[in-house]
């Protein structure tokens, strides 16, 4: 880009107003589609400007709700302002807001939790109904009136295409050295018309820097200088750390006899501390010139990046603490030619994640005795997030990894149970499961097999005896013995949990 200006169009210059003019473009009963992925790239004040105009329509006894769909979670101030004025009629495809939580779990918000790679093309369908507004913050505009992407891609391409009127929130905060770190790929297309995508390495470029707009939907443009608002990550305590230490000694293994190569296959690594800490530990490792091919670029990420452990990044949003946003911005000039952002449909696609081999690493909430894994419900019927990127990742990775602390709440709960509550990935996706305990290799193993290598390896010591014990019986009671349950007490545990407030016997 030349000039001063970010907004360098002279059409779209003349239409900045302020963000409460441009809320007037959307109205009662939209489907609006906006930017945002894991707290990066969301509208900062368009939405905020909407849970006023909805607040203050409610207080005149008006209705007024409309249906929010994102990249995945967003912030503070569009989820949460939006869900506190009670202005979403249904949300998709992820969130992890508290106000939009509270909501959903009390059926005050309608929720649909979807495969982060299968959201643009269910709106191409048109399975999701017609989209309405696109509310998406860029950071910069071309003179030829191209859309340089801000911190987060998502489904923008998707919204901008898709949507019939735009609305553009042009943050300056953004730094302006984003330009050119993005790869937007204008190949999808519906069947019988799809084609392969030409990918076979994280770091190859296949679409274009910018994001295309039609001038004429474009209904205003608003200016900001916010910043994106991110969760700091906990330091890795000592269960993060152990999790981490048994996970790259499995590597180390697998690099020996000869499945993995020297420098590992792409790295895709779930948000969280304890994702954060497995970075954290290949810092520390033998492994040089690493590559990722993953949604989010973490803190840890970010830095293998700097040290140059890892060579090249490939992702569709940031999702970087306080601090290293900050040091981020200031230095992004560095990291221009080693990380690329893509649209989330071709970060977490399938084909490509199966293709090149990707070593993916995902949390957890729960997994049962014979692999299955409940990454999204508490109990069973209380949604905590969603299912995100992991079921793209998990079902098509080379080798796919569950990690979780074996206990919650003191004990009180114990992640390894007798049936999962809730299935987001079956026994058939998931290979390893690693707690702070041990790892369990669970490739090439019969159910029976499989449960007791996850006691041995990845079960707190207090809950072995009870998981032991229940194996054990419903070996000779099961109805069934290729994977034996006893029906009426298979999710006793969660029951004892709801009325004790513990999964441990009094």
């Amino acid at each position: 880009m030349t000039g001063t200006g970010r907004i360098q169009h002279a059409g779209m210059a003349a239409k900045v107003m302020s963000a409460d003019a441009a809320v007037e473009h959307i109205r009662h009963g939209d489907t609006v589609g906006m930017s945002g992925f894991t707290g990066a790239g969301y509208p900062k004040v368009v939405p905020q400007a909407l849970a006023r105009e909805i607040t203050a329509a409610h207080e005149a006894g008006d209705p007024f709700r409309v249906s929010v769909w994102t990249g995945a979670s967003t912030a503070p101030e569009l989820d949460g302002a939006l869900a506190a004025a009670d202005g979403i009629e249904l949300r998709l495809p992820y969130q992890s807001d508290p106000v939009s939580r509270q909501k959903i779990n009390d059926g005050l918000m309608e929720y649909i939790d979807v495969h982060l790679s299968h959201v643009a093309q269910l709106a191409w369908e048109g399975f999701l109904g017609p989209l309405d507004v696109a509310v998406v913050e860029v950071s910069g505009i071309t003179s030829e009136g191209f859309l340089v992407p801000s911190s987060s891609i998502g489904n923008n391409k998707t919204w901008l295409d898709r949507a019939d009127r735009v609305v553009l929130e042009v943050n300056s905060w953004q730094s302006a050295d984003l330009d050119g770190m993005h790869d937007v790929y204008y190949g999808t297309a519906l069947p019988p018309d799809r084609r392969p995508i030409q990918l076979v390495h994280p770091g190859d470029r296949i679409g274009e820097p910018y994001l295309r707009v039609d001038p004429a939907k474009v209904v205003a443009v608003v200016e900001t200088d916010s910043p994106d608002r991110n969760t700091a990550f906990a330091a890795p305590d000592d269960t993060a750390r152990r999790i981490a230490g048994h996970l790259i000694e499995f590597l180390d293994h697998e690099v020996s006899v000869g499945r993995v190569p020297p420098q590992l296959l792409p790295l895709q690594s779930g948000v969280g501390n304890v994702a954060n800490a497995v970075l954290a530990g290949l810092q520390d490792s033998r492994y040089e010139q690493l590559t990722a091919y993953t949604e989010v670029i973490q803190d840890g990420m970010l830095d293998l990046l700097r040290s140059g452990k890892l060579a090249l990044a490939s992702a569709t949003a940031f999702s970087l603490s306080p601090t290293a946003v900050e040091d981020f911005n200031a230095n992004a000039r560095e990291f221009r030619d080693r990380i690329l952002l893509r649209p989330q449909e071709i970060s977490n696609h399938p084909e490509v994640i199966r293709r090149l081999g990707v070593l993916a690493m995902n949390g957890m909430i729960e997994a049962d005795l014979y692999g299955n894994v409940n990454s999204t419900h508490l109990m069973g019927s209380r949604i905590q997030n969603g299912i995100g990127g992991s079921g793209d990742f998990a079902r098509n990775a080379f080798i796919s990894f569950f990690v979780t602390p074996s206990t919650a709440k003191g004990g009180a709960i114990s992640s390894i149970v007798p049936m999962v509550s809730h299935v987001d990935h079956t026994e058939h996706d998931v290979h390893v499961i690693v707690t702070e305990h041990g790892l369990a290799d669970l490739r090439g193993l019969a159910p029976r097999r499989r449960a007791q290598v996850v006691i041995d390896h990845c079960a707190a010591p207090e809950y072995r005896p009870m998981l032991a014990d229940y194996v054990e019986r419903a070996q000779s009671g099961a109805y069934g013995r290729h994977t034996p349950h006893l029906l009426a007490e298979a999710l006793g545990w969660h029951t004892r949990y709801l009325e004790t407030g513990s999964m441990l016997p009094s």
